[in-house]
């Protein structure tokens, strides 16, 4: 187990992440704030999907997701048609022009990381995806219960040593 003075580092450091994501929003086109960039990802990533899971994915309240859903469907980046299951609920997905703005998303993202990290090795972009894909993981459920649980803290790891996030 790790010291008290590592993980007091470590705190420090995930701090200082706040100007890397700066930095990755300076670079998203001026129609598509941070909000809109992560229900776009979100729908790329898993598919259709309810506002009701949208806004767990996202890990905000349901009136903050509907307020970047509306901002994303005004651009046509997404639809929002009738679950069959439940006419209460919508169901939403990308629009060809979502996919065409998701693949620009990606293709920024992708060009200033490796810009960013042109010295790293391939071994050392892999090792941070996996250990990030580890943090993540470790606190998946908190906003329920204040503290992952152990079982979900383990599948969650096994998915991403599997597939990496």
């Amino acid at each position: 187990m790790a010291e008290q003075a590592q993980y007091e580092e470590l705190a420090r450091q995930l701090s200082a992440i706040g100007a890397v994501k700066r930095d990755m929003e300076r670079i998203l086109p001026s129609d598509c704030p941070a909000g809109s960039a992560a229900v776009l990802t979100l729908l790329g990533r898993h598919g259709d999907m309810r506002m009701s899971r949208l806004a767990e994915l996202l890990a905000v309240d349901l009136s903050v997701t509907s307020r970047h859903v509306a901002q994303v469907a005004d651009r046509g980046w997404i639809e929002r048609s009738f679950d069959p299951a439940d006419k209460r609920s919508r169901i939403l997905h990308l629009t060809a022009l979502g996919r065409t703005q998701l693949d620009e998303l990606s293709r920024r993202g992708a060009a200033l990381l490796a810009e960013r990290l042109n010295n790293w090795s391939d071994d050392d972009v892999s090792g941070l995806i996996h250990s990030m894909a580890r943090l993540r993981a470790s606190f998946r459920d908190c906003r329920f219960t204040g503290r992952p649980t152990q079982a979900a803290a383990e599948s969650a790891a096994d998915r991403t040593t599997r597939t990496p996030a």
